[in-house]
């Protein structure tokens, strides 16, 4: 196959597309790859169509029922300082499907201006459809201008479907505002793993809202992440449990420095069956942990990182 990103795209792109969708060379399956608010390249399959909005800016993605084993990319990169892109994008995921979504964006900006990605993504999963959602956010460049990266998740599930999502955003984000809101039918399942890091005055705010509306709904929440310097973070999670269903929601922080980190996990339980957990922890580096580490020959900020990467896992 010809590498149509590699011939089109120069050293800092492909650079963005590896941080974000691990990206090196064309993928195969379907694809679109947007660029400072333009699509760049696109590719369909048999199974899986890509539509282009004719009202607002985004696309529509397709997948047939009882599609398998097929992949979707459709990463975001923005490279241009004083930009603000704002994309809409809906997944229509066909009954009995099963398919991998990589999405994310990369922001790199040496301009004084701020850069701007709202994604607003949508996802409709039809009966016993499933789906794994894999989104990362990175920000890089030597501009003093802001990256901020505010992505939107809604999800539908219908009876029977599951959506398991993984979210990670672990460097050079000014600032961010996470969206998350799901409506559950009956025998759903949606698993959501979160991972943040923020450094110098960066600032992150998650927020989770979802319905447990059918019998035998369940959800489960897991977010990590890591505060440092005088970075601030916001975890906000609201769950509602309105027919028999589970839903367990954990906040675990590390605070390093001088940074502030807020947790507030609500549940609710609008029916007698509805069985509903919160849990956070917020807390330092424990010094034995870094002993131990020590103890071994690393110096204390190998140890430190050690116990970060291996968190962040």
């Amino acid at each position: 196959m010809n590498n149509e990103i590699e011939n089109k795209l120069d050293s800092i792109e492909l650079n963005l597309l590896k941080q974000i969708a691990d990206i090196e060379k064309t993928p195969m399956g379907a694809y679109n790859i947007r660029e400072n608010g333009k699509g760049i390249l696109r590719n369909t399959t048999s199974n899986i169509d890509i539509i282009t909005k004719t009202d607002k800016s985004g696309i529509d993605i397709v997948i047939k029922p009882n599609t398998k084993n097929e992949s979707v990319h459709i990463p975001v990169i923005l490279t241009q300082g004083g930009f603000n892109d704002v994309v809409y994008n809906d997944f229509y995921i066909g009954e009995n499907a099963d398919v991998v979504i990589v999405a994310g964006c990369g922001i790199h900006n040496n301009s004084c201006q701020t850069a701007e990605h709202d994604g607003i993504h949508t996802f409709h999963l039809e009966k016993n459809a499933k789906v794994k959602y894999i989104e990362k956010h990175y920000g890089e460049g030597t501009g003093t201008g802001s990256k901020i990266l505010n992505p939107q998740t809604i999800i539908y599930l219908e009876d029977g479907s599951t959506l398991e999502m993984e979210t990670v955003q672990i460097e050079g984000v000014t600032k961010t505002i996470r969206e998350t809101k799901a409506e559950l039918g009956a025998n759903t399942n949606l698993v959501i793993t979160e991972r943040i890091m923020t450094a110098k005055d960066q600032v992150a705010k998650t927020i989770f809202d979802v319905n447990l509306n059918g019998e035998n709904s369940s959800v489960h929440v897991a977010s990590r992440s890591i505060a440092k310097d005088t970075s601030t973070q916001e975890f906000i999670s609201n769950v509602n449990g309105n027919n028999k269903c589970f839903g367990h929601v954990e906040c675990d922080a590390i605070i390093m420095d001088k940074a502030k980190v807020i947790s507030t996990p609500k549940i609710v339980a609008n029916h007698i069956d509805s069985s509903l957990v919160h849990e956070a922890a917020i807390g330092k580096i424990a010094g034995e942990q870094l002993v131990k580490l020590m103890t071994l020959g690393l110096t204390e900020k190998e140890a430190e990182e050690q116990i970060i990467n291996g968190f962040l896992k």
